[in-house]
């Protein structure tokens, strides 16, 4: 996009809308696979299976519901606080403080909020390791979405209901492209937060954008703080007409 593409897309932004995992801390850190190494372990003793089994059927209901949790509500009417508890259950000594995030977060003008399929204590405790924990306005868990997760369209539309957004003077930052097909749709800025060139990348290969870049992506990102800082020098200006002085 030129200048005055730019200014007019970031100008227009009041409400900055964060995914949590692999998006505010880099995808090669240690938390996520942690993570969905609990959720094998519970499907392993839910199941009686062994750890292949358990992974294998993990990955089925997270590709086919949106998240294991989904799937086993579904089909196993599993109790979410249960599930979620262990899950996240994990040591976050592998996050530590990012400053130059904070401040980049902190300087964007207007509401900062989280929209998660994880757990508002989960986001708490990895916003506090990350020194990103006083950044934020709120945050919609999965439970607030009533246990339907992203990407349904239905759980945008709660999002926005309970937090009064105007999608069209939101953005949203995101690590999986899936997920920003309906904010896109409903007006909101999108871009989608990739690891850096060489960084080791956790996430499941159905979940990493190929080399060609889909429509519903506006911008595409390496280093958050950068873009962040970019943006915070847009919305300062406004808007101009293309042919304006």
């Amino acid at each position: 996009m030129d200048k005055f593409s730019i200014i007019d897309t970031f100008s227009k932004i009041d409400t900055w809308v964060f995914d949590l995992d692999n998006t505010l801390y880099p995808a090669d850190n240690a938390l996520w696979p942690k993570i969905d190494a609990r959720i094998t372990l519970f499907l392993g003793h839910l199941f009686g299976l062994d750890g292949m089994s358990a992974r294998a059927l993990q990955k089925y209901y997270y590709q086919r519901y949106g998240t294991t949790l989904r799937g086993l509500m579904q089909e196993h009417d599993v109790v979410a606080k249960e599930y979620l508890d262990f899950a996240h259950d994990v040591d976050r000594s592998c996050l530590v403080p990012n400053p130059s995030l904070a401040r980049a977060i902190a300087a964007l003008p207007g509401r900062k909020l989280i929209l998660t399929n994880g757990t508002r204590d989960h986001a708490l405790h990895t916003a506090r390791a990350l020194g990103l924990d006083e950044m934020f306005e709120d945050i919609f868990d999965i439970v607030a979405a009533d246990f339907l997760p992203k990407p349904e369209a239905a759980t945008y539309e709660r999002f926005f209901d309970r937090h009064a957004v105007d999608p069209a003077r939101a953005i949203m930052f995101e690590d999986i492209a899936r997920n920003l097909v309906v904010p896109h749709e409903r007006g909101m800025t999108t871009a989608l937060v990739v690891p850096k060139p060489g960084q080791t990348d956790h996430r499941e290969a159905f979940e990493i954008m190929g080399e060609a870049t889909p429509p519903h992506i506006d911008y595409v990102t390496s280093d958050l703080e950068d873009f962040l800082a970019a943006a915070v020098r847009a919305s300062a200006f406004p808007a101009k007409p293309r042919g304006g002085g």
